[in-house]
């Protein structure tokens, strides 16, 4: 219990620190004043999200679940970190489930969140959504890694000061067509699954004590394949959830593509999606709008069939450029292009907006952002500060509106509003 108790200290005095190293500096180009929540203040799914979030705080009683999703940006885990340490910072005594996390680094080449620790010593195979094709089909994640011929362990470890998220119920979401079953190994000792549902590629472990390191054991023989898909992070506590889902390179048709999408989604159940894709989808020179809302509305059906009630927030692409040339860079003006879709997406789904690419400071502010080294030589992904720095922002957006919104009756009547259909696109 005083591990326990101390490690809890150790996070609490991370995320202030984290807080306040951020927020001890400012720049001139960052415009501080749009750093906010857009949305209709009359919005039933906002309401209705922030009220879940008061009542979960006020009566420690239920679970709010948030998820972002994403490309590059996400993958990276410091920005989504950051929105995730301030959140709980806010309830120090609402710490949820960890929730959906990816073994990345499994792979080789493959990045892994700072904020949990991956070791795999086998080789496996990697296939992300950003393929034309998949070798195996995916789910939320959109990433899989597979183990083939030999038994592969692949380790967690969440450090300190994350380690108040030890777990005691893990999912292995992943398929072997030669019947190859996942083990858990912890505290020297390998453990069946609890339970396991062919229909949706489950392994339920379930531990009579809570852990922060452990491993999936692969136990394949030659000629044996598993394909592992995600895992779940459960403590069995009220609380907030805040999830990941990144995958570098990511566009909105490549979640689409994604065939057990909806299916691994139910695990979550997100009160709040925040999306954060769009900087890969606006990167070429023939972007199109429309298409780009017409895939939004279509991703956007697909979490509603999961929770009609979502609430959704858009953040803006941030302010980009093109590699032309060696050493040769040209400004790409499809961010703004992307902010106007965003804003109708908002208003056709009842979502809010973190203007993102205006709190930079608009167009070629990139350039500021990586002279002042929070923007890296690219010009398109930013340093760890500069991650941070936008984590920290997008965190007290949301806060401040956290508390613009103090508790509301609750909306019961949110069926017709759920269940009707998107307005067609209109040219």
């Amino acid at each position: 219990m005083k591990r326990r108790v101390s490690l809890f200290l150790t996070f609490l005095l991370f995320c202030l620190f984290c807080h306040a190293q951020e927020e001890g500096e400012t720049y001139k180009f960052i415009r501080y004043s749009a750093n906010t929540l857009h949305y209709d203040s009359a919005s039933p799914r906002m309401t209705a999200f922030f009220d879940r979030w008061h009542r979960m705080a006020e009566t420690g009683a239920g679970n709010l679940n948030i998820m972002q999703i994403g490309g590059s940006h996400v993958q990276a885990g410091v920005l989504s970190n950051t929105v995730r340490c301030r959140l709980l910072e806010a309830s120090p005594d609402r710490i949820g489930p960890r929730g959906m996390v990816f073994p990345y680094s499994a792979a080789a080449k493959c990045n892994n969140p700072p904020d949990y620790r991956i070791h795999c010593f086998e080789r496996m195979e990697l296939s992300r959504c950003v393929a034309k094709e998949h070798t195996y089909p995916l789910g939320l994640c959109g990433i899989a890694v597979t183990a083939a011929d030999t038994i592969t362990e692949i380790q967690l470890i969440i450090p300190d000061p994350c380690a108040d998220y030890a777990t005691n119920r893990i999912v292995v979401f992943g398929r072997s067509d030669e019947g190859v079953v996942p083990l858990l190994r912890t505290d020297g000792r390998d453990i069946y699954p609890s339970y396991a549902d062919p229909r949706t590629d489950r392994f339920v472990f379930n531990l009579n004590t809570a852990v922060d390191s452990f491993a999936v054991l692969l136990p394949c023989q030659p000629g044996q394949r598993f394909t592992l898909t995600g895992l779940y992070l459960d403590n069995r506590r009220d609380g907030i959830t805040f999830s990941s889902i990144g995958v570098n390179g990511a566009a909105v048709p490549d979640y689409l593509r994604c065939r057990h999408f909806t299916r691994d989604l139910r695990i979550l159940h997100p009160d709040a999606v925040i999306f954060g894709i769009g900087i890969n989808d606006a990167s070429g020179p023939n972007f199109d709008t429309a298409v780009f809302r017409r895939n939004y509305l279509q991703l956007i059906d697909s979490i509603r069939s999961v929770n009609p009630d979502c609430a959704f927030i858009f953040v803006t692409n941030n302010d980009s450029y093109r590699k032309t040339g060696r050493r040769r860079y040209s400004v790409n003006s499809n961010g703004a292009l992307a902010r106007e879709v965003f804003y109708r997406l908002a208003h056709d789904v009842d979502g809010a907006v973190w203007d993102q690419f205006e709190i930079m400071g608009g167009l070629k502010s990139m350039d500021h952002w990586r002279k002042a080294k929070l923007g890296r030589p690219d010009r398109v992904h930013f340093t760890a500060a500069g991650y941070r720095l936008l984590g920290n922002l997008l965190a007290d957006a949301l806060l401040q509106a956290y508390k613009d919104n103090p508790p509301r009756p609750v909306v019961t009547d949110t069926t017709n509003a759920a269940t009707t259909p998107l307005p067609p696109y209109m040219p």
